[in-house]
């Protein structure tokens, strides 16, 4: 389906600020974007403000620059642009090593194909 490269932050226990990680790699298969689509629905449906989705780390395929991977968990957070209210999403987990939050910039929903 979809093979993303998207700029990557993280967040260490403490600070205040995240810092840039570099470039993450990962894939959306088919199913994974039905399910972000299938989250979309829900928000607009019910006015969540966000969901988070489980990510299917068997097809994923995430690479992550060698300093910070891998992760212990790894989840889509799905919401709404204030704009005009479709849906985005972006990748967030935590570090294995230390529990820093780590997370890709976002992407749109239907920007997917």
């Amino acid at each position: 389906m979809n093979t993303l490269t998207i700029e990557g932050w993280c967040k260490k226990n403490g600070d205040k600020k995240s810092t840039p990680l570099g470039d993450i790699h990962f894939y959306v298969s088919e199913a994974e974007h039905l399910r972000l689509e299938q989250a979309e629905e829900h928000l607009q449906k019910n006015h969540e403000p966000q969901v988070t989705v489980d990510v299917d780390m068997t097809t994923l395929e995430l690479k992550m620059p060698e300093e910070y991977g891998p992760l212990a968990d790894c989840q889509w957070r799905v919401y709404l642009s204030e704009r005009d209210q479709r849906g985005q999403f972006h990748l967030v987990g935590h570090r294995a090593s230390d529990g820093s939050l780590i997370y890709s910039n976002s992407i749109m929903i239907d920007q997917l194909g």
